[in-house]
């Protein structure tokens, strides 16, 4: 009875985000650096022959940007135990913050706009709670970053798709560029695409069967050679990078390319 009434309400709950009146308001509430992502649904890379092609996603909000070094500076001033003298080995390995100069010195005055990296899942984690947020899940970030310039759906807008695949083709650039220079996405997101790889709070659960917040089932065939094998869309190389990257990580590991962005449920 309580999954009937579960799927009752997230049935309404879209349909309300989808009432312009109630995005409206939702929107009017929502932190100024926040945007809010309708409800859609997402066709996960791979899955099982008895999963569903689609997984619905509830309305969210998500960060329009990247955390900055000047936004994970004020989290550090605030909670000590997070910098980068202090942090405990289990939560982060040896290079996190390395690119800092100390323990509350982010470097020169442009970095403070630039996206922060060589942050661990744990911290990013950390984070988003002490910003009363939390980390995206896949399905939600792959759904944000699924949208074009110009619409929900990026797969139909070719200049969309040369210029994430221009990105996942290049390497990353020694000093990254500031936070939202590029163009936005349909939904006012930045740099999505573009700028750095970014943590999920299921990045570990790369192969789950169902809503990314509730299933710990996993598919174990598809650990296997022919990686694109049942893939949903082999043409979609970006969608095959992200997979691979997310199912190599550690929840320790920090990256010079690797940061986050906050979500928050409506």
């Amino acid at each position: 009875m309580r999954a009937s009434w579960k799927k009752i309400l997230t049935a309404l709950l879209g349909l309300m985000a989808a009432w312009p009146g109630f995005d409206s308001r939702v929107r009017a509430e929502m932190p100024p650096d926040m945007v809010v992502v309708p409800t859609g649904n997402y066709r996960p890379l791979f899955r099982g022959e008895k999963d569903p092609k689609e997984i619905p996603v509830p309305s969210f909000a998500l960060d329009a940007r990247p955390v900055t070094n000047a936004d994970f500076l004020a989290f550090v001033t605030a909670n000590p135990r997070w910098q980068r003298s202090q942090v405990k080995r289990l939560f982060a390995d040896e290079a996190y913050l390395q690119q800092w100069t100390s323990d509350r010195d982010f470097g020169p005055p442009e970095n403070a706009h630039r996206p922060v990296v060589f942050v661990s899942w744990f911290a990013a984690k950390a984070y988003a709670t002490w910003k009363g947020r939390r980390l995206p899940t896949t399905t939600e970030w792959e759904l944000a970053a699924s949208a074009g310039f110009s619409s929900s759906d990026g797969a139909n807008e070719p200049a969309f798709l040369q210029a994430v695949a221009r990105w996942y083709s290049s390497p990353t650039p020694a000093e990254l560029p500031p936070v939202a220079a590029s163009r936005a996405n349909f939904y006012g997101v930045y740099d999505l695409h573009g700028l750095i790889w970014e943590w999920t709070s299921d990045f570990n659960s790369s192969f789950v069967t169902g809503d990314a917040r509730g299933d710990t089932g996993l598919d174990r065939q598809f650990f296997c050679g022919a990686g694109s094998l049942g893939a949903s869309d082999r043409a979609n190389y970006p969608a095959f990078m992200r997979f691979g990257f997310r199912s190599s990580l550690n929840a320790s590991y920090t990256l010079h390319n690797l940061g986050f962005r906050c979500a928050k449920d409506l």
